[in-house]
C-alpha cells in the first residue's frame, strides 16, 4: 500500500464504500457516542480491560472524530492545539499541579 495521510486513507476507504452519504454531522456525532460507549463497556466490570479490545473500540471512536472533522472542514491536530491553549490558561500549572478540581474550584 502506497503511503499516505491517514485523512486520506479514511476518505478512500469512505468513498469507495460511497458511504459518505451517511455521514452527516449529526450521523457521525452519533456514532462518536455510541462507540465511546463501546470503549465505556471494556471497563463495565473490571478495571482490567482487554487491551486488544480497548485497543479497536477505541480507533472506532478516533476513526469517527476524523470523520466528523472531515465532514466540518477542521483539522484535527489544529483543533486540538486550540482547545489544548484554552485548557492552559484555564488550568494554569501552578494552580492545577496534581489536582483534579475543575478550573472555577482552583
Amino acid at each position: 500500500m502506497v503511503e499516505g495521510s491517514l485523512q486520506d486513507e479514511l476518505a478512500a476507504f469512505v468513498a469507495e464504500r460511497e458511504w459518505a452519504q451517511f455521514h452527516s454531522p449529526e450521523n457521525l456525532a452519533k456514532s462518536i457516542a455510541i462507540e465511546a460507549g463501546e470503549l465505556l463497556e471494556c471497563f463495565q466490570w473490571s478495571a482490567d480491560a482487554d487491551v486488544d479490545r480497548v485497543k479497536a473500540e477505541l480507533a472506532d471512536v478516533l476513526t469517527y472524530c476524523m470523520l466528523l472533522a472531515q465532514r466540518i472542514g477542521a483539522d484535527p491536530e489544529q483543533i486540538v492545539h486550540d482547545k489544548l491553549a484554552i485548557t492552559r490558561e484555564k488550568y494554569p500549572v501552578e494552580k492545577s499541579r496534581g489536582r483534579s478540581a475543575k478550573y472555577d474550584a482552583l
